[in-house]
């Protein structure tokens, strides 16, 4: 262990020598390993709502949570990358724009063959009448927008509270 200490400092004498700017800018310190993204922060009045799919941290995707988007185009040499990411964030922003205020929980877009199914948990804030026209209104955009078949797949809750998973 001595002689590890003794080649440290051989070399940072080394190096002063040659170089004192360097030498004054050479720290030697141990690595910070802290995974932060994609974790909420707690708050001091722990009031922050949180739903089952935020509740869980990134590191359990296919374990206790899934994906957000299936399809198969990012796997190894799959077709349309880059427009299926588009298309998939797209949808997330007219759906929260059609539906402003309902939407309770994460958009869930699944991509099968030709056919895109999109899965969400709404609020029972408007009348049923209004809810099928926007079902429609929706289906009908989405479908000529992307020219694939588009199915909306809602459940729906009486408030955003019994969505909540847990207080952070």
């Amino acid at each position: 262990m001595n002689t590890s200490i003794i080649k440290i400092a051989q070399a940072t004498n080394v190096l002063s020598q040659f170089s004192p700017v360097f030498a004054s800018q050479f720290h030697t310190s141990s690595a910070l390993c802290r995974v932060v993204s994609g974790k909420y922060r707690i708050t001091k009045k722990r009031d922050r709502p949180l739903t089952y799919e935020m509740a869980n941290p990134p590191h359990y995707i296919a374990h206790r949570k899934s994906w957000n988007s299936w399809n198969t185009s990012s796997l190894k040499d799959g077709l349309r990358k880059s427009e299926t990411a588009v298309e998939d964030e797209f949808i997330r922003r007219f759906i929260n724009g059609t539906w402003h205020g309902l939407v309770c929980s994460e958009v869930i877009i699944k991509r099968q063959f030709n056919h895109i199914r999109i899965a969400a948990i709404m609020r029972r804030a408007v009348s049923p009448t209004k809810m099928y026209f926007l079902i429609g209104y929706t289906e009908e955009l989405l479908s000529t927008w992307i020219q694939c078949p588009v199915t909306l797949e809602l459940q729906t809750v009486d408030s955003y509270e019994d969505v909540v998973f847990k207080y952070i």
